[in-house]
């Protein structure tokens, strides 16, 4: 049998014909890519190209997406870029006199800028142990069984904690000094 690959749950957020050219906005959107969203912003704020801009109204709206939707509920600073690209557009054809009665085509690009966003993986592992423990079976009315064990009880992590095996001395020799050894 084939292996069936699923892919993550994903946001996305795209703005079509934009007025820059495709290379120029690849040149923004390769420094975000795989970043975390505040990271990504922080980039975006500092650079120097006039596309940046508008990939931050990207974000934004990729964002706004991922903590409006019911289903999910993401946190937008927990989120990471997972693919950021721009795909070329219509291309506006305008024409500019020259000399002699001749004109020059001028090409006005467009580009589609695309960005999906995904929850880190890290950050995710870490407000699962941050959250709040589930309500006991005490508090709830319900009786537990015998053979369940206790919430609060902790189970020892290793066989020398639980006084199985015995836990090696430390070695009580000193250590060679510097002056005995060169003699």
């Amino acid at each position: 049998m084939a292996a069936v690959e699923t892919r993550p749950q994903t946001v996305r957020a795209q703005a079509k014909w934009v007025h820059s050219s495709a290379r120029k906005a690849r040149l923004v959107t390769d420094l975000i890519r795989g970043r975390s969203v505040p990271e990504a912003r922080t980039i975006l704020a500092f650079s120097q190209r006039a596309v940046a801009k508008d990939i931050e109204k990207v974000l934004r709206s990729a964002v706004a997406n991922a903590e409006s939707r019911p289903d999910l509920h993401w946190n937008g600073d927990d989120l990471i870029i997972l693919t950021a690209y721009a795909d070329e557009g219509p291309t506006l054809k305008r024409w500019r006199a020259r000399a002699r009665g001749r004109v020059a085509r001028i090409r006005k690009r467009t580009c589609h800028i695309t960005l999906e966003l995904a929850p880190n993986p890290r950050a995710v592992a870490a407000t699962a142990a941050t959250r709040p423990a589930p309500a006991r079976a005490e508090r709830s009315g319900k009786k537990r069984s015998p053979t369940e064990t206790h919430v609060d009880q902790e189970e020892p992590q290793t066989q020398a904690d639980a006084g199985l095996v015995e836990k090696p001395k430390a070695s009580r020799r000193k250590p060679k000094s510097t002056e005995e050894s060169e003699s």
